[in-house]
């Protein structure tokens, strides 16, 4: 089985699919809005110097969140 962790520990160039969203009322639904839902596949592009925002490209689009947005997606790691 695959190791789940959340979105904001991965690093640039790591590929991960979304298990679930952990996050509460306005903002999960934020983060479905914008396209984060279980089973996308999506990549960490890079991280600002001191690690907020992080930069995600999703179905063909990049995203900034911040980390505690990250926080609440959690992953599963993808090769």
């Amino acid at each position: 089985m695959k190791e789940t962790r959340c979105l904001s520990a991965l690093k640039p160039k790591d590929r991960a699919k979304v298990k679930q969203i952990s996050g509460k009322g306005n903002l999960k639904r934020k983060l479905l809005d914008m396209g984060i839902i279980p089973g996308v596949v999506l990549e960490v592009v890079k991280l600002a110097p001191l690690g907020d925002p992080i930069e995600i490209k999703i179905r063909g689009y990049n995203l900034l969140l911040r980390k505690e947005e990250a926080s609440q997606v959690f992953v599963e790691a993808v090769i």
